[in-house]
Protein backbone atom coordinates (compact mmCIF):
# COMPACT_ATOMS: atom_id res chain seq x y z
CA UNK A 1 0.00 0.00 0.00
CA UNK A 2 2.83 2.69 0.81
CA UNK A 3 4.27 2.07 -2.57
CA UNK A 4 1.07 2.60 -4.48
CA UNK A 5 0.07 5.35 -2.02
CA UNK A 6 3.48 7.20 -2.73
CA UNK A 7 2.68 7.16 -6.37
CA UNK A 8 -0.94 8.55 -5.82
CA UNK A 9 0.79 11.60 -4.23
CA UNK A 10 3.69 11.69 -6.99
CA UNK A 11 0.80 11.98 -9.27
CA UNK A 12 -1.21 14.48 -7.18
CA UNK A 13 1.32 17.04 -6.20
CA UNK A 14 3.04 16.69 -10.10
CA UNK A 15 -0.65 17.92 -10.88
CA UNK A 16 -0.56 20.19 -8.51
CA UNK A 17 2.24 22.42 -9.53
CA UNK A 18 1.49 22.02 -13.29
CA UNK A 19 -1.86 23.47 -12.83
CA UNK A 20 -1.07 25.75 -10.58
CA UNK A 21 0.97 27.41 -13.18
CA UNK A 22 -1.25 27.37 -16.29
CA UNK A 23 -4.85 27.59 -14.40
CA UNK A 24 -3.40 31.12 -13.23
CA UNK A 25 -2.41 31.90 -16.33
CA UNK A 26 -5.39 31.03 -18.07
CA UNK A 27 -7.21 33.48 -15.99
CA UNK A 28 -5.26 36.12 -16.85
CA UNK A 29 -4.75 35.91 -20.19
CA UNK A 30 -7.93 38.35 -21.83
CA UNK A 31 -5.96 40.57 -19.27
CA UNK A 32 -2.12 40.41 -20.18
CA UNK A 33 -2.40 39.56 -23.75
CA UNK A 34 -5.38 41.86 -24.79
CA UNK A 35 -3.60 43.50 -28.01
CA UNK A 36 -5.86 42.28 -30.92
CA UNK A 37 -7.67 39.69 -28.34
CA UNK A 38 -4.36 37.99 -28.53
CA UNK A 39 -5.10 35.93 -25.02
CA UNK A 40 -8.32 34.87 -25.75
CA UNK A 41 -7.29 33.77 -29.14
CA UNK A 42 -4.87 31.63 -27.83
CA UNK A 43 -7.62 29.93 -25.40
CA UNK A 44 -9.89 29.18 -28.43
CA UNK A 45 -6.77 27.87 -30.50
CA UNK A 46 -6.28 25.34 -27.51
CA UNK A 47 -9.38 23.84 -26.83
CA UNK A 48 -9.68 23.29 -30.22
CA UNK A 49 -6.36 21.45 -30.38
CA UNK A 50 -7.83 19.26 -27.57
CA UNK A 51 -10.60 18.54 -29.33
CA UNK A 52 -8.41 16.87 -31.87
CA UNK A 53 -6.25 15.78 -29.25
CA UNK A 54 -8.97 13.31 -27.55
CA UNK A 55 -9.83 11.92 -30.67
CA UNK A 56 -6.49 10.11 -31.10
CA UNK A 57 -3.43 10.79 -29.19
CA UNK A 58 -4.14 9.59 -25.81
CA UNK A 59 -4.10 5.82 -27.16
CA UNK A 60 -0.89 5.76 -29.08
CA UNK A 61 1.01 7.37 -26.57
CA UNK A 62 -0.12 5.47 -23.71
CA UNK A 63 1.02 2.61 -26.41
CA UNK A 64 4.17 3.65 -26.90
CA UNK A 65 5.51 5.37 -24.26
CA UNK A 66 3.55 4.32 -21.11
CA UNK A 67 2.11 6.08 -18.55
CA UNK A 68 4.38 7.56 -16.67
CA UNK A 69 6.38 9.02 -19.82
CA UNK A 70 3.17 10.10 -21.88
CA UNK A 71 2.74 12.28 -18.13
CA UNK A 72 6.27 13.41 -18.41
CA UNK A 73 6.47 14.83 -21.93
CA UNK A 74 2.84 16.15 -21.78
CA UNK A 75 3.64 18.30 -19.01
CA UNK A 76 6.22 19.17 -21.07
CA UNK A 77 3.72 20.91 -23.35
CA UNK A 78 2.09 22.96 -20.76
CA UNK A 79 5.42 23.92 -20.33
CA UNK A 80 6.16 25.47 -23.33
CA UNK A 81 2.99 27.74 -22.78
CA UNK A 82 4.50 29.24 -19.94
CA UNK A 83 7.54 29.82 -22.17
CA UNK A 84 5.10 31.12 -25.10
CA UNK A 85 4.05 34.00 -22.62
CA UNK A 86 7.47 35.46 -22.15
CA UNK A 87 7.67 37.17 -25.41
CA UNK A 88 3.61 37.09 -26.30
CA UNK A 89 2.79 37.53 -29.96
CA UNK A 90 0.91 35.23 -32.82
CA UNK A 91 3.77 33.84 -33.66
CA UNK A 92 4.75 32.16 -29.54
CA UNK A 93 1.11 32.04 -28.22
CA UNK A 94 -0.68 30.07 -31.23
CA UNK A 95 2.04 27.61 -31.37
CA UNK A 96 2.16 27.04 -27.77
CA UNK A 97 -1.41 26.91 -27.48
CA UNK A 98 -1.55 24.19 -30.21
CA UNK A 99 0.94 22.24 -28.11
CA UNK A 100 -0.76 22.44 -24.67
CA UNK A 101 -4.05 21.30 -26.54
CA UNK A 102 -2.34 18.25 -27.83
CA UNK A 103 -1.15 17.47 -24.65
CA UNK A 104 -4.00 18.07 -22.43
CA UNK A 105 -5.74 14.74 -24.16
CA UNK A 106 -2.95 12.32 -23.15
CA UNK A 107 -2.12 13.74 -19.85
CA UNK A 108 -5.22 13.27 -18.19
CA UNK A 109 -6.13 9.59 -20.19
CA UNK A 110 -2.40 8.76 -19.06
CA UNK A 111 -3.21 9.92 -15.56
CA UNK A 112 -6.68 7.96 -15.35
CA UNK A 113 -4.99 4.86 -16.46
CA UNK A 114 -1.77 4.79 -14.08
CA UNK A 115 -4.14 5.26 -10.83
CA UNK A 116 -6.91 2.90 -11.83
CA UNK A 117 -4.07 0.10 -12.65
CA UNK A 118 -2.19 0.80 -9.35
CA UNK A 119 -5.99 0.63 -7.63
CA UNK A 120 -6.13 -2.86 -9.43
CA UNK A 121 -3.08 -4.13 -8.45
CA UNK A 122 -3.64 -3.45 -4.51
CA UNK A 123 -6.80 -4.58 -4.39
CA UNK A 124 -5.98 -8.17 -6.22
CA UNK A 125 -2.83 -8.09 -3.36
CA UNK A 126 -4.67 -7.11 -0.82
CA UNK A 127 -8.36 -8.85 -1.77
CA UNK A 128 -10.13 -6.08 -1.84
CA UNK A 129 -13.06 -4.39 -3.73
CA UNK A 130 -10.77 -2.78 -6.89
CA UNK A 131 -13.50 -0.05 -7.34
CA UNK A 132 -13.06 0.67 -3.90
CA UNK A 133 -9.44 0.83 -3.52
CA UNK A 134 -9.75 3.02 -7.67
CA UNK A 135 -12.30 5.64 -6.12
CA UNK A 136 -9.25 5.52 -3.11
CA UNK A 137 -6.94 6.70 -5.07
CA UNK A 138 -9.16 9.27 -7.28
CA UNK A 139 -10.18 10.93 -4.12
CA UNK A 140 -6.62 11.96 -2.75
CA UNK A 141 -5.68 13.26 -6.08
CA UNK A 142 -8.78 15.04 -6.42
CA UNK A 143 -8.04 16.67 -2.41
CA UNK A 144 -4.33 17.16 -3.19
CA UNK A 145 -5.57 18.86 -6.99
CA UNK A 146 -8.47 21.06 -6.49
CA UNK A 147 -5.96 23.48 -4.34
CA UNK A 148 -3.93 24.31 -7.76
CA UNK A 149 -6.83 26.78 -8.50
CA UNK A 150 -6.00 28.54 -5.30
CA UNK A 151 -2.26 28.68 -4.94
CA UNK A 152 -1.89 29.92 -8.88
CA UNK A 153 -4.18 32.57 -8.37
CA UNK A 154 -2.79 33.53 -5.01
CA UNK A 155 0.53 33.89 -6.47
CA UNK A 156 -0.23 36.21 -9.67
CA UNK A 157 -2.31 38.69 -6.83
CA UNK A 158 0.75 38.57 -4.67
CA UNK A 159 3.11 39.36 -6.98
CA UNK A 160 1.44 41.89 -8.96
CA UNK A 161 0.03 43.64 -5.81
CA UNK A 162 3.98 45.15 -5.45
CA UNK A 163 3.07 47.38 -8.22
CA UNK A 164 3.31 50.76 -7.76
CA UNK A 165 0.82 52.04 -9.93
CA UNK A 166 -2.18 49.32 -8.53
CA UNK A 167 -3.68 51.79 -5.72
CA UNK A 168 -5.22 54.10 -8.50
CA UNK A 169 -8.76 54.06 -9.14
CA UNK A 170 -9.12 54.05 -13.24
CA UNK A 171 -10.00 56.71 -14.87
CA UNK A 172 -13.25 56.07 -17.01
CA UNK A 173 -15.47 53.24 -15.25
CA UNK A 174 -17.67 53.99 -17.81
CA UNK A 175 -15.67 51.50 -19.85
CA UNK A 176 -16.54 48.82 -17.40
CA UNK A 177 -19.13 45.94 -16.90
CA UNK A 178 -21.40 44.91 -19.84
CA UNK A 179 -21.52 47.49 -21.53
CA UNK A 180 -17.57 47.78 -22.11
CA UNK A 181 -16.09 50.03 -24.91
CA UNK A 182 -14.53 47.96 -27.39
CA UNK A 183 -12.31 50.27 -29.19
CA UNK A 184 -10.88 51.52 -25.59
CA UNK A 185 -10.33 47.73 -24.08
CA UNK A 186 -7.09 48.01 -24.95
CA UNK A 187 -6.18 51.09 -23.53
CA UNK A 188 -7.85 50.73 -20.66
CA UNK A 189 -6.22 47.28 -19.89
CA UNK A 190 -2.88 48.93 -20.74
CA UNK A 191 -3.25 51.26 -18.56
CA UNK A 192 -3.50 48.74 -15.31
CA UNK A 193 -0.96 46.06 -17.17
CA UNK A 194 1.81 45.69 -14.38
CA UNK A 195 5.58 46.11 -15.08
CA UNK A 196 7.28 43.67 -17.62
CA UNK A 197 9.47 43.03 -14.65
CA UNK A 198 6.27 41.36 -12.14
CA UNK A 199 5.03 39.75 -15.35
CA UNK A 200 8.54 37.79 -16.32
CA UNK A 201 8.72 37.34 -12.45
CA UNK A 202 5.36 35.69 -12.38
CA UNK A 203 6.18 34.00 -15.62
CA UNK A 204 9.38 32.79 -13.98
CA UNK A 205 7.06 30.92 -10.71
CA UNK A 206 4.73 29.22 -13.36
CA UNK A 207 7.32 27.85 -15.34
CA UNK A 208 9.52 26.36 -12.24
CA UNK A 209 6.49 25.20 -11.09
CA UNK A 210 5.81 23.42 -14.38
CA UNK A 211 9.55 21.92 -14.27
CA UNK A 212 9.14 21.15 -10.66
CA UNK A 213 6.13 18.74 -11.83
CA UNK A 214 8.27 16.65 -14.81
CA UNK A 215 10.83 16.71 -12.41
CA UNK A 216 9.13 14.79 -9.95
CA UNK A 217 7.56 11.94 -12.41
CA UNK A 218 10.61 11.45 -13.95
CA UNK A 219 12.40 10.62 -10.83
CA UNK A 220 9.79 9.45 -7.84
CA UNK A 221 6.75 7.63 -10.56
CA UNK A 222 7.33 4.01 -10.67
CA UNK A 223 6.49 2.48 -13.98
CA UNK A 224 3.67 0.60 -14.31
CA UNK A 225 4.65 -3.27 -14.15
CA UNK A 226 4.97 -5.06 -17.75
CA UNK A 227 2.13 -7.28 -17.48
CA UNK A 228 0.07 -4.66 -16.29
CA UNK A 229 0.71 -2.28 -19.22
CA UNK A 230 0.31 -4.70 -21.48
CA UNK A 231 -3.27 -5.17 -20.47
CA UNK A 232 -4.16 -2.01 -20.20
CA UNK A 233 -2.30 -1.40 -23.71
CA UNK A 234 -4.17 -3.93 -25.50
CA UNK A 235 -7.70 -2.21 -24.14
CA UNK A 236 -6.32 1.07 -25.33
CA UNK A 237 -5.18 -0.55 -28.68
CA UNK A 238 -8.72 -2.05 -29.76
CA UNK A 239 -10.13 1.45 -30.95
CA UNK A 240 -8.42 2.69 -34.12
CA UNK A 241 -8.65 6.84 -34.65
CA UNK A 242 -11.80 6.21 -36.85
CA UNK A 243 -13.45 3.34 -34.69
CA UNK A 244 -13.25 6.07 -32.24
CA UNK A 245 -14.05 8.94 -34.13
CA UNK A 246 -16.96 7.58 -36.09
CA UNK A 247 -18.59 6.08 -32.59
CA UNK A 248 -18.96 9.40 -31.02
CA UNK A 249 -20.70 10.60 -33.81
CA UNK A 250 -22.79 7.20 -34.16
CA UNK A 251 -23.60 7.98 -30.83
CA UNK A 252 -25.71 10.86 -32.06
CA UNK A 253 -28.22 8.78 -33.46
CA UNK A 254 -29.72 8.73 -29.67
CA UNK A 255 -32.15 11.39 -29.38
CA UNK A 256 -31.10 11.81 -25.06
CA UNK A 257 -27.85 12.77 -26.66
CA UNK A 258 -29.08 15.39 -28.97
CA UNK A 259 -30.93 16.88 -26.24
CA UNK A 260 -27.86 17.09 -24.04
CA UNK A 261 -26.04 19.15 -26.41
CA UNK A 262 -26.87 22.81 -25.01
CA UNK A 263 -26.08 21.93 -21.53
CA UNK A 264 -22.60 20.61 -22.63
CA UNK A 265 -21.59 22.97 -24.33
CA UNK A 266 -23.16 25.90 -21.90
CA UNK A 267 -20.42 24.14 -19.58
CA UNK A 268 -17.68 25.44 -21.82
CA UNK A 269 -19.84 28.75 -22.24
CA UNK A 270 -20.39 29.68 -18.38
CA UNK A 271 -16.77 28.70 -17.82
CA UNK A 272 -15.47 30.96 -21.32
CA UNK A 273 -17.14 33.70 -20.05
CA UNK A 274 -15.66 33.97 -16.64
CA UNK A 275 -12.12 33.34 -17.13
CA UNK A 276 -12.34 35.52 -20.44
CA UNK A 277 -14.74 38.25 -19.86
CA UNK A 278 -15.83 38.48 -16.23
CA UNK A 279 -12.31 38.96 -14.84
CA UNK A 280 -11.24 41.29 -17.84
CA UNK A 281 -14.58 43.90 -18.33
CA UNK A 282 -15.14 43.71 -14.91
CA UNK A 283 -12.21 42.82 -12.75
CA UNK A 284 -9.11 44.82 -14.32
CA UNK A 285 -11.07 47.12 -15.68
CA UNK A 286 -12.03 48.41 -12.33
CA UNK A 287 -9.91 46.99 -9.81
CA UNK A 288 -6.96 46.26 -11.61
CA UNK A 289 -5.24 43.15 -12.51
CA UNK A 290 -3.90 42.34 -9.61
CA UNK A 291 -7.22 41.38 -8.19
CA UNK A 292 -8.44 38.91 -10.69
CA UNK A 293 -6.48 36.02 -8.58
CA UNK A 294 -8.01 36.43 -5.68
CA UNK A 295 -11.33 36.81 -7.47
CA UNK A 296 -10.73 33.42 -8.79
CA UNK A 297 -9.32 31.73 -5.89
CA UNK A 298 -13.28 32.69 -4.50
CA UNK A 299 -14.62 30.90 -7.57
CA UNK A 300 -12.16 27.84 -6.83
CA UNK A 301 -12.65 27.42 -3.15
CA UNK A 302 -17.02 27.33 -3.80
CA UNK A 303 -17.34 25.74 -6.63
CA UNK A 304 -14.38 22.89 -4.67
CA UNK A 305 -16.52 22.94 -1.43
CA UNK A 306 -19.88 22.71 -3.33
CA UNK A 307 -18.70 19.73 -5.97
CA UNK A 308 -18.13 17.45 -2.82
CA UNK A 309 -21.07 19.02 -1.10
CA UNK A 310 -23.40 18.32 -4.19
CA UNK A 311 -21.85 14.73 -4.87
CA UNK A 312 -23.28 14.00 -1.44
CA UNK A 313 -26.31 15.52 -1.35
CA UNK A 314 -27.94 14.38 -4.96
CA UNK A 315 -28.23 11.25 -3.13
CA UNK A 316 -30.92 12.75 -1.05
CA UNK A 317 -32.24 15.45 -3.41
CA UNK A 318 -32.18 14.17 -6.60
CA UNK A 319 -30.11 16.11 -9.98
CA UNK A 320 -33.37 17.68 -11.03
CA UNK A 321 -33.60 19.64 -7.90
CA UNK A 322 -29.52 20.71 -8.43
CA UNK A 323 -29.99 21.60 -11.88
CA UNK A 324 -32.98 24.17 -10.88
CA UNK A 325 -30.75 25.54 -8.19
CA UNK A 326 -28.07 25.78 -10.91
CA UNK A 327 -29.81 27.46 -13.59
CA UNK A 328 -31.90 30.06 -10.96
CA UNK A 329 -28.54 31.21 -9.45
CA UNK A 330 -26.54 31.81 -13.06
CA UNK A 331 -29.84 33.11 -14.30
CA UNK A 332 -29.82 35.85 -11.74
CA UNK A 333 -25.67 36.43 -11.79
CA UNK A 334 -26.44 37.11 -15.32
CA UNK A 335 -29.05 39.52 -15.08
CA UNK A 336 -27.60 41.21 -12.29
CA UNK A 337 -24.26 41.89 -14.21
CA UNK A 338 -26.41 43.16 -16.74
CA UNK A 339 -27.39 45.59 -14.54
CA UNK A 340 -24.40 46.37 -12.32
CA UNK A 341 -21.85 48.77 -12.90
CA UNK A 342 -18.67 48.35 -11.39
CA UNK A 343 -16.70 50.14 -9.09
CA UNK A 344 -13.82 50.02 -6.78
CA UNK A 345 -15.42 51.21 -3.48
CA UNK A 346 -18.48 47.66 -4.07
CA UNK A 347 -15.28 45.86 -3.89
CA UNK A 348 -17.66 42.63 -2.10
CA UNK A 349 -19.65 42.77 -5.12
CA UNK A 350 -16.95 41.67 -7.19
CA UNK A 351 -16.30 38.28 -5.12
CA UNK A 352 -20.43 37.63 -4.51
CA UNK A 353 -20.38 36.98 -8.74
CA UNK A 354 -17.22 34.11 -8.62
CA UNK A 355 -18.96 32.40 -5.46
CA UNK A 356 -22.47 32.30 -6.72
CA UNK A 357 -20.77 31.23 -10.24
CA UNK A 358 -18.69 28.33 -8.51
CA UNK A 359 -21.74 27.08 -6.75
CA UNK A 360 -23.68 26.79 -10.49
CA UNK A 361 -20.53 25.54 -11.70
CA UNK A 362 -20.50 22.54 -9.40
CA UNK A 363 -23.30 21.43 -10.23
CA UNK A 364 -22.68 21.64 -14.18
CA UNK A 365 -19.57 19.12 -13.43
CA UNK A 366 -20.84 17.02 -11.68
CA UNK A 367 -24.37 16.29 -12.24
CA UNK A 368 -23.67 16.47 -16.07
CA UNK A 369 -20.93 13.88 -15.80
CA UNK A 370 -23.28 11.73 -13.18
CA UNK A 371 -26.16 11.98 -16.36
CA UNK A 372 -24.09 11.15 -18.83
CA UNK A 373 -22.72 7.61 -17.10
CA UNK A 374 -26.31 7.33 -16.05
CA UNK A 375 -27.95 7.54 -19.20
CA UNK A 376 -25.23 6.18 -21.46
CA UNK A 377 -24.24 3.23 -19.15
CA UNK A 378 -23.36 0.89 -21.94
CA UNK A 379 -21.66 3.52 -24.22
CA UNK A 380 -20.22 5.49 -21.54
CA UNK A 381 -17.19 5.86 -24.21
CA UNK A 382 -18.58 7.24 -26.46
CA UNK A 383 -20.72 9.31 -24.25
CA UNK A 384 -17.58 10.86 -22.85
CA UNK A 385 -16.13 11.88 -26.11
CA UNK A 386 -19.28 13.51 -26.82
CA UNK A 387 -19.31 15.01 -23.24
CA UNK A 388 -15.61 16.51 -24.05
CA UNK A 389 -16.14 17.28 -27.69
CA UNK A 390 -19.13 19.90 -27.16
CA UNK A 391 -18.35 20.84 -24.21
CA UNK A 392 -14.63 21.60 -25.64
CA UNK A 393 -16.80 23.63 -28.46
CA UNK A 394 -18.34 25.90 -26.06
CA UNK A 395 -14.82 27.15 -24.79
CA UNK A 396 -13.75 27.65 -28.52
CA UNK A 397 -16.86 29.73 -29.74
CA UNK A 398 -16.67 31.89 -26.42
CA UNK A 399 -12.87 31.89 -26.47
CA UNK A 400 -13.26 32.96 -29.84
CA UNK A 401 -16.01 35.54 -30.13
CA UNK A 402 -14.67 37.49 -27.31
CA UNK A 403 -13.04 40.03 -28.25
CA UNK A 404 -15.47 41.31 -31.47
CA UNK A 405 -18.87 41.29 -29.25
CA UNK A 406 -19.75 43.69 -26.46
CA UNK A 407 -20.31 42.02 -22.60
CA UNK A 408 -24.16 42.55 -23.10
CA UNK A 409 -24.54 40.80 -26.05
CA UNK A 410 -22.35 37.72 -24.45
CA UNK A 411 -24.79 37.66 -21.54
CA UNK A 412 -28.03 37.77 -23.70
CA UNK A 413 -26.06 35.22 -25.71
CA UNK A 414 -25.23 33.07 -22.23
CA UNK A 415 -28.55 33.55 -21.12
CA UNK A 416 -30.06 31.90 -24.01
CA UNK A 417 -28.06 28.82 -24.06
CA UNK A 418 -28.79 28.32 -20.73
CA UNK A 419 -32.77 28.55 -21.25
CA UNK A 420 -32.75 26.08 -24.42
CA UNK A 421 -29.98 23.98 -21.87
CA UNK A 422 -32.92 23.95 -19.83
CA UNK A 423 -35.98 23.15 -22.10
CA UNK A 424 -33.85 20.23 -23.54
CA UNK A 425 -32.69 18.90 -20.18
CA UNK A 426 -36.64 18.97 -19.21
CA UNK A 427 -37.18 16.86 -22.38
CA UNK A 428 -34.48 14.08 -21.51
CA UNK A 429 -35.96 13.89 -17.81
CA UNK A 430 -39.53 13.64 -19.40
CA UNK A 431 -38.47 10.73 -21.47
CA UNK A 432 -36.37 8.93 -18.69
CA UNK A 433 -39.63 9.34 -16.64
CA UNK A 434 -41.82 8.29 -19.16
CA UNK A 435 -39.54 5.15 -20.02
CA UNK A 436 -39.03 3.86 -16.99
CA UNK A 437 -41.88 5.30 -14.93
CA UNK A 438 -40.99 2.49 -11.67
CA UNK A 439 -37.58 3.39 -11.21
CA UNK A 440 -36.63 7.08 -11.67
CA UNK A 441 -33.25 7.57 -12.37
CA UNK A 442 -32.63 10.13 -9.58
CA UNK A 443 -32.32 8.07 -7.09
CA UNK A 444 -29.26 6.53 -8.41
CA UNK A 445 -25.62 7.70 -8.27
CA UNK A 446 -25.62 10.93 -9.19
CA UNK A 447 -22.05 11.91 -8.59
CA UNK A 448 -19.59 11.84 -11.73
CA UNK A 449 -16.94 10.43 -9.64
CA UNK A 450 -13.10 11.34 -11.38
CA UNK A 451 -14.60 12.34 -14.78
CA UNK A 452 -15.71 15.27 -13.14
CA UNK A 453 -12.75 17.60 -13.53
CA UNK A 454 -11.28 15.99 -16.27
CA UNK A 455 -13.04 18.63 -18.06
CA UNK A 456 -10.45 21.28 -16.91
CA UNK A 457 -7.80 20.98 -18.52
Amino acid sequence: MERNLKNVLVISFGFLFLFTAYGGLQNLQSSLNSEEGLGVASLSVLYAALILSSMFLPPILIKKLGCKWTIAISMCCYITFSLGNFYASWYTLIPTSVILGLGGAPLWSAKCTYLTIAGTSYAEKAGKNAKDIINQYFGVFFLVFQSSGIWGNLISSLIFSQSSTNVETPEDLACCGAYNCLTDTTNTTESAKPSNSLIYTLLGVYTASGVLAVLLIIIFLDQIKSDQAETEKEKLETPSFWATFLATFQHLKDKRQCLLIPLTMYSGFEQGFLSGDYTKAYVTCALGIQYVGYVMICFAAVNSLCSLLFGKISQFTGRKLLFALAAVTNTACIIALLLWKPHPKQLAVFFVFPALWGLSDAVWQTQTNGLYGILFEKHKEAAFANYRLWESLGFVIAYGYSTKLQVYIKLYILLSILVLSMVTYGAVEYFEAKNSPGTPTATKKENGGPLTQETHM
